[in-house]
Formats: C-alpha cells, sequence, structure tokens
C-alpha cells in the first residue's frame, strides 16, 4: 500500500503499457507504421488496443485480485500473442494469410483463456491451452526468422522483444527474491516494465522499418 494504492507499484507500472498502447493506436489511425495490414483484418489496430486493455485489466487486478478481475487481464494479453503471430505469419510468408489466420487465432486465444475461467470455477483450473497461447506465438517467430525472411527490414528487432518477453518471464519468476533484494520493487512490477520496454521496441521497428522491393 502506498499513497492509499493498494499495490502500488504493480498499478503504476501498467501505465507506460496504457500509453505506448495508445500511442500505438494513434500511429496506426495516422498511418505512420509500416505494414500491409488488409482492410478486414486490421492486425496491429487490435494489437495496441489490446495492449491498453491488458494494461487496464493489470491494474484492475492488483486493485482486487480475484480470478474475475484475472480473467480481464489474461483475454486481451491473448489477443496481443495472436495478432503479432497473425502480423509475423503473414509478412515472413505471405499477406493472404492474414485473411486466413486472424480471425481464428484470436478466437482460439480467447477460448484459451475462458477454458482456463470455466475449470477455474469447476476447481481445476487448466492453464495449458493459455500457456500454449503464451509460448508458441514465441516459438513460430523463431522458426518464422530461421527458415523465411521478412518483406520489411529491421526484422532483428524481433529479437529484442522476444529478449525483452524471456526478461519478463525471468523476472515474474523470481517475483519474491526480486521484492527481497530490492525491499520495494517486485519482480513482477519489472514484469510490466519490460512489457513496455517489448512494445516500445515493436512501435520502433513498426515506425522506421521499410518494405523490401525484391519481396
Amino acid at each position: 500500500m502506498l499513497l492509499g494504492i493498494k499495490n502500488f507499484w504493480n498499478v503504476v507500472s501498467n501505465l507506460p503499457l496504457i500509453l505506448l498502447g495508445i500511442c500505438g493506436v494513434v500511429m496506426v489511425w495516422r498511418r505512420q507504421l509500416v505494414h500491409d495490414n488488409c482492410s478486414v483484418t486490421p492486425v496491429y489496430l487490435t494489437l495496441f488496443t489490446a495492449v491498453i486493455f491488458t494494461g487496464i485489466g493489470s491494474i484492475w487486478f492488483h486493485l482486487n485480485p480475484t480470478n474475475q478481475t484475472l480473467f480481464w487481464d489474461r483475454l486481451p494479453m491473448a489477443v496481443v500473442f495472436m495478432s503479432l503471430i497473425t502480423a509475423l505469419f503473414a509478412e515472413y510468408l505471405g499477406r493472404p494469410l492474414q485473411k486466413i489466420l486472424f480471425y481464428p487465432l484470436l478466437l482460439t486465444g480467447a477460448g484459451s483463456v475462458i477454458y482456463w475461467h470455466i475449470t477455474e470455477t469447476l476447481g481445476r483450473g487448466d492453464l495449458r491451452p493459455y500457456l500454449l497461447v503464451q509460448f508458441l506465438p514465441i516459438l513460430c517467430m523463431v522458426v518464422l526468422m530461421a527458415i523465411s525472411r521478412s518483406r520489411f527490414t529491421r526484422s532483428r528487432d524481433i529479437l529484442v522483444i522476444l529478449f525483452c518477453y524471456g526478461l519478463a518471464k525471468l523476472t515474474e519468476y523470481l517475483d519474491q527474491q526480486i521484492l527481497a533484494a530490492t525491499t520495494f520493487i517486485s519482480g513482477h512490477t519489472l514484469k510490466h516494465l519490460l512489457a513496455a520496454a517489448a512494445i516500445l521496441v515493436l512501435l520502433k521497428m513498426l515506425g522506421w522499418r521499410e518494405e523490401l522491393v525484391n519481396q
């Protein structure tokens, strides 16, 4: 408790994520990001909107930690993961894949969270599908970069995004140890900041890259 706010650092550390999500939405609307999303598959608009709601959902959860609020924390995160993997598949393997993958993957991501919530209410919460939604996109990104080539420059920024995400998961795992060492900042707080760093790198990549003419 700090300044009358429960779980203060876990709450306020979501603000950078929300601000970056808003920046992403604004930049998409202003056509300041380099991508080739089809009009019927607004991949990056969906992604950055979900980033905003991830931050809001996380704030709500840390102010009132329950399974109900955790549901609204995890649901937009699943949308972020599925949107990103759709975008990368399309950029590496062909633009038409957007129309094939986007909505089925969104439903899969949302379904994994709904499945967890239902099993949680039955007293046997099963996170396996949700964990698959989190970690399968990472594996797909690595494989894509190994076997194919993006139609855009700055594809190595994806490695930085993965590095930030890996550090975020590590700090989450070492949550209590980090809190004990610092006495005021937990690993979970650092996880939020590293997630925001990953979104910042994504924005930088999308804003500064160029399409390769020979692709």
